[in-house]
């Protein structure tokens, strides 16, 4: 089963109740919401006043990744603004198992992210403490970049590393996500994509996520 996350990233900012409920009504799964902070990445966009306010909107799963310095010290406030999934970045961590263990407990999933060039080692201590692991597909703190192709055969050692360790963590793919690019991720092994451009210019949304949502077929 493929697990369809728009990336609210993309969207029009003007409209964003409109544009969730336009996603939602055309089969997407999960709400993906890039947070970044201008100092883990260049960009900033949005915090736990402006999710608590979508959160009125929508009965879709947040889907939080956090791009920014010290998650650990925000990971509360963003679960008690309504994420359900909480993805923290392997390279922004001090104590990168504790960061986890704390959104488990508070009644989260706990997600690890990693960028293209950082090695697959950062988050091997971590793969049976997290439930979502988000391999990025470009450099984080953009949208509208192209997929980078070696991410491919990150997805496949990681799925393959999964699998020796009997883990239950799903992989999740983010940057440049299409049609076409859906299909080689799926076929990887990842089974969550995440896609901003490709969804929200969709001439229809709904034919974009079933375009995405049968990429393993």
């Amino acid at each position: 089963m493929i697990t369809i996350a728009p990336s609210l990233l993309a969207s029009d900012f003007a409209n964003l109740q409109q544009q969730i409920t336009l996603v939602e009504q055309g089969g997407a799964d999960w709400l993906h919401l890039d947070v970044m902070d201008g100092h883990f990445v260049p960009n900033l966009t949005f915090g736990p006043p402006v999710i608590a306010a979508l959160r009125k909107t929508s009965q879709l799963p947040f889907d939080t990744h956090l791009m920014i310095e010290e998650p650990e010290r925000w990971v509360e406030r963003y679960r008690q603004a309504g994420a359900d999934v909480i993805t923290v970045h392997a390279e922004a961590c001090a104590d990168l198992s504790g960061t986890l263990r704390r959104i488990r407990e508070l009644g989260a999933k706990a997600g690890v992210s990693i960028n293209p060039a950082t090695p697959l080692t950062a988050i091997e201590g971590v793969l049976s403490e997290v439930d979502l692991i988000l391999l990025m597909s470009v450099n984080a703190g953009f949208g509208g970049q192209s997929f980078i192709p070696g991410t491919t055969a990150r997805i496949q050692a990681v799925a393959a590393r999964l699998k020796e360790l009997n883990a239950r963590a799903v992989i999740e793919v983010d940057g440049g996500i299409d049609d076409r690019t859906a299909r080689l991720v799926v076929g990887a092994g990842a089974t969550v994509l995440v896609a901003g451009s490709y969804v929200f210019s969709a001439p229809s949304i709904p034919d974009a996520i079933a375009s995405l949502r049968h990429a393993g077929d």
